[in-house]
């Protein structure tokens, strides 16, 4: 995993903005398209508005989610009303290329089927997506890949309903999605986050962000999640 330690959460920002607009560029220059799916959390939101400053061929990006909670739309928890103003409605993205995770139906597996079956059209079979822009939570866990979650244990699908967290549901692309990726960015900020990323970069896989590959990663990081301090 390659990694670049950068003073505070802001100057994180604005380089995941600088390296996901070069990912976007290549891939279009290589592929004709390309596929992003992208995290939520105060650093990303973040970095996605410094984004939309920089110079990026939209009409053929495709984005996706890595992950979202089972709530109605607009609700304040849901990662897609922050990626929409952060992001969305500020570059011109067609509409029909934003794929945001159907977590509103009752049915949570079949929305998951659903989704998988929108990465395929887009991305192919299997889906190999151009960069996919995790976080890391305190206990180790990354998308809605939770300690003790059935999920963890999917292999035969790209994208899968987890069990309740903090009150509430989600829907998560799985291990074998994220690893397909052909880039990984990592955003990791905050003290808080510091013995969960020392876990990360040793490779641990007790925790479920350790067991993300780690060849096609890179970890931008701030000094306060790197050491601490």
């Amino acid at each position: 995993m390659r990694e670049e330690f950068l003073p505070d959460p802001g100057a994180v920002a604005a380089r995941a903005a600088e390296r996901i607009a070069q990912v976007v560029r290549e891939a279009v220059t290589e592929r004709g398209r390309c596929a992003l799916a992208v995290s939520g959390g105060a650093t990303p939101w973040r970095a996605f508005r410094a984004l939309a400053g920089e110079d990026v061929p939209w009409e053929r990006v495709h984005l996706f989610q890595v992950d979202e909670r089972a709530a109605p739309s607009g609700d304040p928890e849901r990662n897609y009303r922050h990626l929409k103003e952060a992001l969305i409605d500020r570059v011109p993205i067609p509409a029909a290329n934003i794929h945001p995770m159907p977590v509103e139906e009752e049915d949570l597996d079949e929305g998951a089927r659903r989704y998988e079956a929108i990465l395929r059209q887009v991305a192919g079979t299997p889906p190999v997506l151009d960069l996919v822009q995790l976080g890391l939570g305190e206990d180790g866990h990354t998308a809605s890949l939770l300690p003790g979650d059935e999920a963890l244990r999917v292999v035969d699908a790209d994208v899968a309903a987890s069990g309740p967290y903090k009150g509430r549901r989600r829907m998560t692309l799985t291990f074998p999605a994220i690893d397909r990726a052909r880039c990984i960015l990592w955003l990791v900020t905050g003290s808080g986050k510091c013995a969960a990323l020392e876990r990360l970069r040793a490779g641990d896989r007790s925790i479920p962000a350790g067991r993300v590959r780690s060849d096609r990663a890179v970890l931008l990081a701030d000094d306060a999640a790197g050491r601490g301090g």
